[in-house]
C-alpha cells in the first residue's frame, strides 16, 4: 500500500514538471494530485479499451498512434478536473509523452515497498563500471 502511495505521489510530481516545463500546460499542486488518480483511474479503465479500438490504426502507425492515446487520455482529465488547464490537444500529446517520459524516470527509482533506491556505479580495478 505504501508504494502504491508513493507512485501517486511521484505521478503528481511528474504532472507538475511537465506543466513546469511546457506552456501549453497549466496545473495547480492539488490538482495536480487529484489529476494523477483521475489519469490513473483513465488509464486503468478506458485505455485499454481504445487500444483494442485503435489496434489497425496503431498497427499501420507502428505504435505511434499510442501517443495520440495517451494525450486524448490528458486531455480527458483536463475537461475532469477544473485545476488542470491544456490550450489544445497538441499540448496534451506532447504534455502525454514528456509526462510518460518524466513519470518512467521517477518510478524507476522507487521499489514495490515505495522505498526510493539509487544505484550506485563505482569503477573496477579493471576500469570497468559496476554496481555496488
Amino acid at each position: 500500500m505504501k508504494g502504491i502511495f508513493t507512485r501517486w505521489i511521484i505521478s503528481a510530481i511528474s504532472l507538475l514538471l511537465t506543466a513546469a516545463l511546457l506552456p501549453g500546460i497549466e496545473v495547480s499542486i492539488l490538482s495536480a494530485f487529484v489529476a494523477s488518480a483521475f489519469l490513473g483511474v483513465f488509464n486503468a479503465l478506458l485505455r485499454p479499451i481504445l487500444l483494442i479500438l485503435t489496434l489497425p490504426i496503431n498497427i499501420l502507425t507502428l505504435g505511434l498512434f499510442t501517443f495520440v492515446i495517451n494525450g486524448l487520455m490528458l486531455y480527458l482529465v483536463s475537461g475532469v478536473i477544473k485545476g488542470v488547464e491544456i490550450q489544445g490537444f497538441g499540448w496534451a500529446v506532447i504534455g502525454a509523452a514528456l509526462l510518460s517520459l518524466i513519470g518512467w524516470v521517477l518510478h524507476a527509482l522507487v521499489t514495490e515497498e515505495g522505498r526510493v533506491e539509487v544505484i550506485e556505479l563505482k569503477r573496477g580495478r579493471d576500469g570497468t563500471w559496476r554496481s555496488s
